[in-house]
């Protein structure tokens, strides 16, 4: 389905619908995973915030968040395959579980440098939540815990992506037709 946002054609490749169920699903997984452990969950900005809002509601346990802030994008629509940490942490995470909530793993390449970075802080355990997977574009293997969806290679913005920018309000997942 096609959509005009702000004069640009979007094709919808995810409805609200379709993420708030892939959303409580992966909660419920969560849950079930890392009941009676000390989990802290790890959102990468800008990009992953309002995924892991959506998922930490969805995962009834006493959870803390942390915050990083990475980029490897700047305003291009590929990566450029160079991680700045532009927030770290606030908080230490030695003995905790951690889990890492990422908007997409494309390259794999910030992946790869975020979960050695973490690994270095000696926490209990290091696990990964990503909205998006695209296979297409991987140059690096890096493990995926939990995956919501598996995509085509699409630039996509919505849901927290999004192009120079703009479009993370969307409340759906689409990629840019006109462009």
């Amino acid at each position: 389905m096609e959509v005009d946002v702000a004069g640009k054609k979007m094709e919808v490749l995810l409805s609200p619908e379709i993420i708030d169920q892939r959303v409580q699903e992966l909660g419920a997984a969560i849950t079930r995973d890392y009941q009676d452990k000390e989990l802290v969950l790890i959102t990468v900005l800008k990009g992953s915030v309002i995924f892991a809002a959506d998922l930490a509601r969805a995962i009834p346990l006493p959870l803390t968040m942390e915050f990083m802030g990475l980029s490897s994008y700047g305003d291009d629509t590929k990566s450029t395959g160079v991680v700045r940490v532009t927030l770290d942490l606030s908080k230490p995470i030695e003995g905790k579980h951690v889990l890492i909530v990422e908007d997409i793993v494309d390259t794999g390449l910030t992946m790869q440098y975020l979960l050695r970075n973490m690994k270095t802080r000696n926490p209990a355990s290091v696990g990964v939540c990503t909205l998006l997977h695209k296979p297409a574009r991987q140059s690096v293997d890096v493990p995926l815990d939990y995956v919501g969806f598996t995509i085509d290679d699409h630039f996509v913005v919505g849901y927290g992506l999004d192009y120079q920018q703009k479009y993370r309000n969307l409340s759906f997942i689409g990629h840019m037709v006109d462009s």
